[in-house]
């Protein structure tokens, strides 16, 4: 018991091996932390709504979605585009303020997934186990506590991301607590009439749980339910529903078919908000670089 409270804080293990093999089991004690999270939910029962607390439970929830999405995924997994160290810093960090882990951890697991997608090997297919597994026992189990380096040699460099990887309980725990702490001001309570439990369950709880589930869906709902435009060696699929809650994350066999571009929505009428937000960040400078989608890609189009 004391070493699974401990891994709450203290590291999680590096390795250049490859998984062993019988670790797919859910360790429910060391995952209390994230089943917390979901029961902490019945504060809003205790808590007033307002208008004011939506709005901000929606910046937070779209923040940290696109942080996820373009940093995470596009940008640490497939290197779809470049940026500076401060910007992918800044991407990593709001990021991991989501409860999903930390950077190098993500692109590792999420590397393994495209070479072993939906074979035995991919750890939270729900073509080989089930949807439930697939969409969120996995992440509690003890196969997905490493970091599994070999797979991301090109981040080891960055000790700032290699920190906030091993510590990513901080930028989590600086968001609920700013949450908080602006919330109860007297300044925010006197012009929006909230309080620091309001805001700390509105801004924080309430958005963490639903991207929590909104990410797992693209690893479990998109892997079953859709259309697939492409001819891939999985049963990744696109699915529009899933692309709206995750900004553009959904177009998954499109992605699968072709990893690397920075736009996973291919076609007109393909909703890829994260897309436009990149291409905006291009226009300041911010970011550079965005791999486009070919042409002969879009022509292995099923028709």
């Amino acid at each position: 018991m004391i070493s699974a409270v401990l891994r709450w804080i203290l590291p999680p293990p590096e390795t250049f091996e490859n998984p062993v093999e019988g670790q797919e089991k859910v360790e429910w004690f060391r995952c209390l932390p994230f089943i917390m999270i979901h029961l902490s939910l019945i504060g809003i029962l205790y808590v007033d709504f307002t208008w004011w607390c939506l709005g901000i439970a929606f910046v937070s929830y779209c923040t940290r979605m696109f942080c996820i999405t373009a940093f995470y995924h596009r940008y640490f997994s497939h290197r779809a585009f470049e940026t500076g160290r401060i910007v992918q810093f800044i991407g990593a960090f709001v990021a991991c303020s989501s409860g999903q882990r930390g950077p190098l951890w993500w692109a590792a697991h999420h590397r393994r997934h495209h070479r072993h997608s939906d074979t035995e090997l991919d750890v939270h297919s729900p073509k080989t186990k089930s949807i439930l597994w697939s969409h969120s026992l996995w992440f509690m189990s003890d196969y997905a506590l490493p970091t599994f380096l070999k797979e991301i040699p090109d981040w080891l460099k960055y000790q700032e991301l290699r920190f906030i990887n091993r510590y990513d309980w901080i930028p989590l725990l600086t968001l609920a607590t700013f949450c908080y702490l602006i919330g109860d001001t007297s300044w925010v309570i006197s012009n929006f009439e909230t309080s620091g439990m309001q805001l700390l369950v509105w801004g924080f709880l309430l958005p963490t749980v639903a991207l929590y589930h909104a990410t797992f869906s693209v690893n479990s709902l998109a892997h079953i339910f859709g259309n697939k435009k492409f001819e891939t060696f999985d049963e990744s699929r696109n699915n529009g529903i899933v692309s709206l809650i995750t900004l553009g994350e959904g177009w998954h066999n499109n992605h699968h078919f072709f990893p690397s571009s920075a736009r996973q929505g291919f076609f007109k009428g393909q909703f890829d908000p994260t897309h436009r937000i990149l291409q905006a960040l291009s226009l300041l400078g911010l970011v550079w670089g965005l791999k486009k989608t070919p042409t002969w890609v879009k022509e292995k189009a099923l028709s």
